[in-house]
């Protein structure tokens, strides 16, 4: 295997991992923003106010964005497997 082609795939992983994340990650981050702003605005210091929203939303942000995740990494792995085939080559 070439070092250009180790490197693409690298950079493979990297983007497909970056991909499949971020949706997941950005609403926990933006949910967890607007819930602690509101416990700092109404001095309401109770654990499950921030835990339940952010458990809701990033289920809900997995149940749409599911299918575009599920395409990423299997196109991920498509690709993975199909220069496995070609290392021997």
């Amino acid at each position: 295997m070439a070092y250009e082609q180790f490197i693409a795939i690298g950079h493979e992983t990297l983007l497909s991992t970056v991909l499949t994340v971020t949706p997941v990650l950005l609403a926990g981050l933006v949910i967890g923003l607007i819930v602690g702003i509101f416990q700092a605005a109404t001095s309401i210091n109770e654990a499950t106010l921030a835990f339940v929203p952010k458990l809701i939303i990033v289920g809900l942000v997995l149940v749409l964005a599911g299918p575009f995740m599920v395409a990423t990494m299997t196109g991920f792995f498509q690709t993975v497997f199909t220069e496995i085939g070609r290392v021997n080559r």
